[in-house]
């Protein structure tokens, strides 16, 4: 019984993070919203599975993603920070506004046209 909550509140917790980013607007407020809800998620999957199987031998791996986790996402998003908070360069603007799109349908820095005229437009 307690594991299938801690899977759903986890899985709940997960959709959410998905939601908010692409809910939010601003870097910080993806980041958020990626972060927060997201460890908590995975770390109430990672109990649901371990008091699904209670054993030793589960507790490790699942403690070892579970750190892993922890370190990596708080890490990223330390540096997610950092870039956006760098590269603003008006007010409300956090650098991560979409390119504008061009009328031919292809963006204008796309890899095929720079392979065509590098190659002399063979």
């Amino acid at each position: 019984m307690a594991a299938s909550g801690c899977l759903l509140l986890g899985a709940a917790l997960a959709l959410s993070a998905g939601v908010g980013l692409v809910r939010f607007r601003t870097t910080l407020d993806r980041m958020h919203a990626g972060t927060k809800p997201q460890v908590l998620g995975v770390l109430l999957v990672l109990l649901a599975m371990w008091l699904h199987r209670p054993t030793w031998a589960n507790a490790g791996p699942l403690l070892l993603v579970g750190c892993s986790q922890v370190i990596t996402v708080s890490v990223a998003a330390y540096m997610v920070a950092r870039a956006a908070y760098s590269r603003a360069s008006r007010a409300g603007d956090d650098g991560t506004a979409l390119p504008a799109e061009t009328g031919s349908g292809e963006s204008a820095e796309s890899p095929e046209s720079d392979e065509s005229a590098e190659s002399g437009g063979d």
